[in-house]
């Protein structure tokens, strides 16, 4: 993608060479900066920069970003020609921007998704009365899957500050969740079989909204870093 949009602003500009290389590289100058000093605080190689530097690749966003910091320069500095900015340049950060942002988001539903389907197989079986729940089904399902999904979910959500304010509305999400999944437990004395149900579930509705908490303060921390 970045080659393609590369040849199409060199054939659209005749030609011409954009001036974001030449910025890039009086910053790093006045800086006083060499390529290798500047690659390895990217975590870039010396040859990423100097294609950059010369024009024969783009720098994505995130790069530029970093190297406004690095280069104690302005975006508005290294993006804008003297007199507008480069379209050509502005679509591809505008597309690279789009398809992380496009990632993430697939990535979130598909976690989300994945929680969700675990809290159904949990219900199906915690829900069901014709045989013993094993302590082994008991740990693995209530212990293990559902508060470690919920936590990577909630951490997801919170560090890219999906839904604002509104993800505070997880916690809430996750105690209906958990107080839905009852507490079954079978057990045999002098040849009897004793069966306890306990629902709703508050002691486990308790459980779900620290983890939901504590994935959220998590992911607050991590995001303001």
């Amino acid at each position: 993608m970045m080659s393609m949009l590369l040849i199409e602003a060199k054939s659209k500009r005749g030609g011409t060479d954009m001036k974001i290389g030449i910025k890039l590289k009086k910053a790093r100058n006045e800086k006083g900066l060499t390529q290798e000093q500047a690659a390895e605080a990217l975590g870039v190689s010396r040859q990423t920069i100097s294609n950059w530097e010369n024009n024969k690749s783009y720098p994505d966003i995130i790069s530029v970003i970093k190297m406004s910091d690095i280069y104690s320069v302005s975006l508005d500095h290294l993006l804008k020609e003297e007199r507008s900015m480069s379209q050509t340049y502005q679509n591809f950060l505008e597309e690279s921007t789009n398809t992380v942002k496009a990632k993430k988001k697939l990535g979130t539903i598909v976690l989300i998704s994945t929680y969700f389907l675990i809290w159904v197989v949990s219900m199906i079986v915690f829900w069901q009365v014709k045989g013993p729940i094993t302590s082994e089904l008991d740990i693995i399902f209530r212990w293990i899957l559902l508060p470690f999904f919920l936590l990577v979910s909630t951490i997801t959500v919170s560090k890219n500050d999906y839904w604002g304010k509104g993800k505070w509305f997880c916690v809430i999400g996750a105690a209906i969740m958990f107080l839905t999944v009852p507490y079954t437990q079978y057990a045999e004395e002098m040849g009897m079989i004793t069966y306890s149900f306990r629902f709703p579930n508050f002691p486990y509705m308790a459980a779900g909204m620290i983890v939901a908490l504590c994935g959220i303060g998590i992911g607050a921390i991590w995001h303001k870093k």
